[in-house]
């Protein structure tokens, strides 16, 4: 099994930015701790939010990159 990081913009869609980070994990423990040293690195590239896919299954959806 594998996961990784879908970035979208704040509707939802797809950022497919060629310069942000593609990484794919082998838990779901290790995308999250990636995801809490980088995200304002995405957010400053322009990322939103992020969905969370294990293969093809979405396993949370729309988490927001932004405190408010």
């Amino acid at each position: 099994m594998t996961w990784r990081w879908r970035y979208e913009d704040a509707n939802g869609g797809e950022v497919t930015n060629r310069d942000l980070p593609r990484e794919i994990f082998t838990s779901q423990a290790d995308a999250e701790s990636w995801l809490g040293e980088n995200w304002r690195e995405l957010l400053d590239s322009g990322v939103e939010q992020v969905s969370l896919l294990e293969e093809d299954r979405v396993e949370y959806a729309a988490m927001s990159l932004r405190s408010e």
